[in-house]
């Protein structure tokens, strides 16, 4: 089994330090080598473990006082350095990087069925961002007028109101659109 040597800490850290509590800077280098391998039994990486422990730390500084009042300060780092290495571990799954291009795309049945009149995304385009957010959440996601209200954190009233704007705008848009339409057939 390959033996893991936590590195000494970066200059930055020790200047990150200089005028800080002095409690904060013995627990710093009290625990730094046992922290940085935490981060390798979560990483796996001795690099991405300094760089979380190294992130931890930093906001454990900016919330010292407050966690330093709870008395554990070493739990706080550890949550902060898993919950760290969670996002970042998320944020790396999102993108899958593939030897060849894949020949077909995939397509969504219903998306194809409504891209098919690109007019009518185009007119969504034109509505103020919170119209077109109320409609797109009401027709496109079908959601209720309560829902949509919770999640842009407007009242129930707000999205009516948007909802009834937006749909006049589209209307207004639309029946340009035919009657521009109509002239030119004849």
């Amino acid at each position: 089994m390959q033996q893991f040597a936590a590195p000494a800490r970066p200059v930055f850290v020790e200047v990150a330090m200089n005028g800080a509590d002095g409690r904060f800077e013995d627990f710093v280098r009290a625990r730094w080598a046992a922290l940085v391998r935490y981060g390798y039994v979560l990483s796996g990486n001795p690099h991405d473990a300094a760089d979380l422990a190294q992130e931890a730390l930093a906001r454990l500084g900016s919330a010292w006082t407050r966690v330093q009042r709870r008395d554990d300060p070493e739990r706080y780092v550890r949550t902060t350095m898993a919950r760290l290495h969670i996002s970042w571990w998320r944020r790396r799954r999102r993108e899958r990087l593939v030897g060849e291009v894949p020949e077909f795309g995939y397509a969504d049945g219903a998306f194809t069925a409504v891209e098919g009149d690109t007019g009518l995304w185009r007119a969504l385009a034109t509505l103020p961002r919170r119209q077109r957010a109320v409609l797109v959440l009401r027709y496109y996601e079908n959601r209720t007028d309560d829902e949509i209200a919770t999640l842009l954190g407007i009242s129930r009233g707000t999205v009516r109101s948007q909802a009834s704007r937006g749909l006049d705008k589209l209307r207004a848009s639309w029946s340009g659109r035919t009657e521009h339409a109509i002239g030119r057939q004849s």
